[in-house]
Formats: C-alpha cells, sequence, structure tokens
C-alpha cells in the first residue's frame, strides 16, 4: 500500500483499500479520540472523513507520501478531531482517576521541578515563559533582554542542556519519575 500514487481500478479494489486502512487505522483513532473525551460514533465520523481526504490527496496526481500511510491517515484524523474541538485540547478525561495516581503525579512533578531548578532562576523563569505562559520568542527575547529570537532560543536550548546533564548526571530513566 505504500506507494507514491494510490492507483485503484475498481470499485471492488477501493472497498479492499478501505476496509484494510479502516482494519489498521481505525482501532488507533478511536482509542485517540475516546482518550479526548470523544465517543466511538464522533471517532467513526472523524475517521471516514480522514479516510476521504487521504484517499483524495493520494489518489491526485503530484502526491509523494513521504511517511507510512497509515501514520498519515491518523494524523489526518487527529489533525481533524483537534480542529473540531480546538476549545477542548487541554481536556483529559478523569477514567480510573485515584488518589494514589495524583500523588504520583505530584511526586513525579516535585522531581521534574527539582531538577529545573538546578538550572537557576532566569533559567526557570525563561522555561516557564516559554512552555507554561507560551509566550512567543521574540516576546521572551524582549522581556528577558536578549538582542533577538535566535539568542532567545539559544539560551532557551541551554538552559534545557544544563537539566539534561543534571538527569544525566544522576543516570536516571524515565522510571525514576513515574516512581
Amino acid at each position: 500500500m505504500n506507494e507514491d500514487k494510490i492507483i485503484v481500478k475498481t470499485a471492488e479494489d477501493r472497498e479492499k483499500l478501505f476496509i484494510a486502512l479502516y482494519k489498521s487505522v481505525f482501532p488507533a483513532v478511536a482509542k485517540y479520540v475516546s482518550k479526548m473525551g470523544g465517543t466511538f460514533d464522533e471517532a467513526r465520523d472523524i475517521f471516514q472523513d480522514a479516510l476521504v481526504i487521504w484517499y483524495e490527496k493520494a489518489a491526485s496526481d503530484g502526491f509523494v507520501l513521504h511517511s507510512d500511510e497509515k501514520a498519515y491517515l491518523f494524523g489526518i484524523s487527529k489533525n481533524l478531531w483537534l480542529k473540531k474541538h480546538k476549545h477542548n485540547t487541554h481536556y483529559i478525561p478523569l477514567d480510573g482517576f485515584d488518589a494514589e495516581s495524583e500523588e504520583t503525579a505530584q511526586a513525579s512533578d516535585n522531581k521534574i521541578l527539582s531538577f529545573l531548578q538546578t538550572t537557576g532562576k532566569k533559567c526557570m523563569d525563561l522555561l516557564r515563559s516559554f512552555y507554561y505562559d507560551e509566550l512567543p520568542l521574540n516576546d521572551i527575547a524582549e522581556t528577558f533582554g536578549f538582542s533577538g529570537v535566535r539568542s532567545a532560543t539559544v539560551q532557551k536550548y541551554k538552559c534545557l542542556e544544563k537539566v539534561r546533564e543534571t538527569v544525566k548526571e544522576k543516570s536516571l530513566t524515565y522510571e525514576d519519575f513515574l516512581a
């Protein structure tokens, strides 16, 4: 199926292609939509729209697929969902939520915060402005007195490298943050 252009000569061939894609990609789309608070029917609608978009693009002249068609189709589905529910992009379902998972998350947050604090106040402020406050880099450059966006980007990278080095020095793994 991973060809530069999809050629389907008959309606039967197209149906077989759609069924194969439905079986291989739809479960992941349904899981994603469910995780984002959607219903099975919404997942089905999103996937069917994505399938039509994918097929129209794949059948058009000049279309070159640079990734696996399954990943591409999933990406279209995800983008359609996010467009449809822009106001709910920060929604996190509470299924299975319990006090123990809250305590684990809080402990993990405390560990991450302690590593971020090793970078110093200026780095903490810069990273908070970029990731938490979501300020544009030109605003960050102006606020922190950098000569431009490039300088702000380089400084942000250096701050992240300080955190990475601390984690590396202590030989920490991803699981250490979940315990």
